[in-house]
């Protein structure tokens, strides 16, 4: 790691970096792939992932896994991740998101209230090789467009379009300063202008209504959504098993140490923050909290929402409490870099977070708690809802996924460029085609794969192997 004191290397000494990478790993060499021998099968992975999850909502997430090849997909980091450390590598390292699949990018508002487009999802975050998250970005758009019914060639041409804009944005962050790749980010306001003609009418008609939708996502929506008077006392409403209050989660003496617990996380998270947000946060009262299921591949791990209110009943703020397990990517990158130190989850959550993103939730922060069971887990801290809002990716057609994942190849572009070196990775990519074909080849490869993994996941839920809940 470089410091003040630490004489840094020239751009030129970069760029021989990347092009010594280059004659080392060819390009091409991306293409390769071909699943290891003793691959375990991506049940047994499922399997092993349930024991540290709550078992009663196990069966949700292999509901949600089972919907098609890309719902298993977004549940799969941890199979995915043991398969890409056999692939080549550059070995030049960045800060990686560990999921940047096509659904963990999205709208959210800055603390300046503009609404940013940027990775938005860092559970598996840990620092790794850069092509690793771009392979994880391909093989999705493959693996969705198959599943929207796009033909093979569509396939291919979007996820060459997306890869060779990754290249193209890395050789311009290359040629910025410091603080101009630091201070980058996608102002949705300003892409839409910039964008104007280039977007169909029903893109712009959908783009305008995806930032509606956004704007409107807030505390108070959540507030009004989630919650209900009763007996006089604003509570938040049960929708059983994916919101439970704590109250009607664990009889009275329990239940109370559960919330005392939290409260408790809530209360020492507190210095995790910088001192004006933490003085903020004061200003509110924890009214009521529940457990909530969220996401695909983190049904299961233990999730909380925590109702707060200021200074009256119309002042309300919807906190997130999340359980922040080892990175899915941990066990495979050592094989890469040196293993960094992570001493609670949370904080590796909340420092790659910070690192990748343009613009982070002012509440973000984490806290390591002990469980009435007397388990110590680590957590993460955030708002609830803060203008989120994504695209859905399974009503894309073939244009309309292309413009999307070329956002998404920029912006992953700019989270690596922050972390890692930008100059030797745009010296190793070169014009990104050869790359972008190389990346193509592994992207149907891979989506092969998941295809097949889908397809063992159903055959066993089907012979009652795992247990499932549909429709949640």
């Amino acid at each position: 790691m470089s410091s003040l004191n630490t004489p840094h290397a020239s751009p030129a000494e970069r760029e021989e970096r990347g092009q010594a990478a280059r004659r080392a790993v060819p390009l091409q060499a991306h293409a390769d792939f071909t699943p290891r021998s003793d691959r375990p099968s991506p049940v047994a992975v499922l399997e092993e992932q349930a024991g540290s999850r709550l078992p009663e909502l196990v069966p949700v997430r292999h509901g949600r896994m089972l919907v098609s090849p890309f719902t298993y997909y977004r549940g799969a980091a941890a199979m995915m991740a043991a398969d890409l450390k056999g692939t080549p590598t550059s070995g030049i390292t960045v800060q990686l998101c560990g999921d940047a699949h096509l659904s963990n990018f999205g709208i959210f508002a800055s603390p300046e209230r503009r609404l940013l487009f940027d990775v938005n999802d860092f559970d598996e975050t840990y620092p790794g090789p850069w092509e690793w998250d771009v392979k994880r970005l391909a093989a999705s758009l493959v693996v969705a467009g198959r599943d929207n019914g796009f033909r093979r060639r569509d396939c291919r041409s979007v996820t060459r379009t997306a890869v060779r804009r990754y290249a193209a944005m890395m050789s311009t962050f290359a040629g910025q300063r410091n603080l101009e790749v630091w201070y980058a980010r996608a102002d949705i306001d300003e892409l839409r202008a910039r964008l104007g003609q280039q977007l169909t009418k029903m893109q712009r008609t959908n783009l305008t209504r995806t930032l509606d939708k956004a704007r409107s996502r807030d505390s108070l929506r959540a507030f009004n959504k989630l919650t209900a008077v009763v007996d006089g006392r604003r509570v938040i409403r049960p929708d059983p098993p994916l919101v439970v209050p704590v109250a009607d989660l664990l009889p009275d003496v329990e239940g109370q140490a559960l919330q005392d617990r939290i409260r408790d996380l809530l209360l020492d998270y507190r210095s995790s923050l910088i001192s004006d947000r933490s003085h903020l946060l004061d200003e509110f009262e924890v009214v009521d909290m529940a457990r909530k299921v969220v996401g695909v591949g983190s049904v299961g791990t233990r999730c909380w929402v925590v109702l707060l209110l200021g200074r009256d009943d119309g002042d309300p703020l919807f906190l997130q409490v999340k359980e922040a397990q080892r990175s899915v990517l941990a066990d495979h990158v050592k094989r890469v870099i040196p293993r960094p130190e992570v001493l609670n989850e949370g904080e590796r959550v909340v420092a790659g977070q910070r690192l990748m993103q343009s613009s982070s939730d002012i509440f973000l922060g984490w806290q390591t708690a002990e469980g009435i069971d007397g388990q110590r887990r680590d957590f993460y801290v955030r708002q609830l809802w803060d203008s989120k809002g994504s695209a859905v990716v399974e009503a894309m057609v073939p244009d309309g996924m292309t413009t999307y994942a070329e956002l998404c190849a920029a912006t992953l572009a700019r989270a690596h460029a922050r972390s890692g070196d930008r100059i030797a990775i745009a010296a190793y990519l070169g014009d990104g085609k050869a790359f972008a074909d190389a990346v193509a080849e592994f992207a149907e490869r891979y989506a092969d794969l998941n295809e097949r993994d889908h397809a063992e996941l159903v055959e066993s839920a089907h012979a009652g192997r795992i247990p499932v809940t549909a429709g949640l």
